[in-house]
């Protein structure tokens, strides 16, 4: 299957966080982490996926304040932070979905997200990713974690689908 047509299967759209949502920079102060960069293009790209119907999952192997708010603020509905084992995190949200895994999206950029992104449908790596990991993605994008990568991808979904018109409005 190629990848245009493993973006039109997309019902689910995963997300790492450190390194694709942001650029992996964290900002720690004298009491721990206190903020984290997220790009404003990026959280367009994922209020589109909602808006054309595409659920939106946030799955990090780090916990942190600066997410959970973010993802609130963009309506994320599926959150799991701090995840111990990605895959069986990652098996358990889309059973409560009730969704394939062909149906579901994963984008990351380090070895921790290899194994997901083996079971998914569709493997999205961004462009500044481990070589392991650029290797086993049906699609690796052109800007890097947290400069507007997941953009691309939201609007690489959203073309596959004959969705991506202007969004203005969301």
């Amino acid at each position: 299957m190629d990848p245009v047509e493993r973006a039109r299967a997309v019902r689910l759209a995963i997300f790492d966080v450190d390194g694709v949502m942001t650029d992996g920079t964290l900002l720690i102060g004298p009491q721990g982490e206190i903020g984290k960069p997220f790009n404003i293009l990026d959280g367009h790209g994922v209020k589109m996926l909602q808006h054309a119907g595409i659920a939106t999952a946030i799955l990090s192997g780090r916990a942190s304040d600066a997410v959970a708010w973010r993802a609130r603020e963009l309506s994320i509905e599926h959150v799991v932070q701090g995840s111990p084992d990605k895959v069986a995190d990652f098996e358990r949200l889309r059973a409560r979905l009730a969704l394939e895994a062909q149906a579901c999206s994963f984008m990351g950029d380090d070895l921790p997200d290899l194994a997901v992104m083996q079971r998914c449908g569709f493997a999205v790596a961004v462009a500044n990713a481990v070589d392991a990991v650029k290797r086993a993605a049906h699609y690796v994008t052109q800007a890097s974690g947290g400069r507007g990568a997941v953009r691309e991808f939201s609007d690489y979904v959203l073309r596959a689908r004959g969705q991506l018109a202007d969004r203005s409005a969301v």
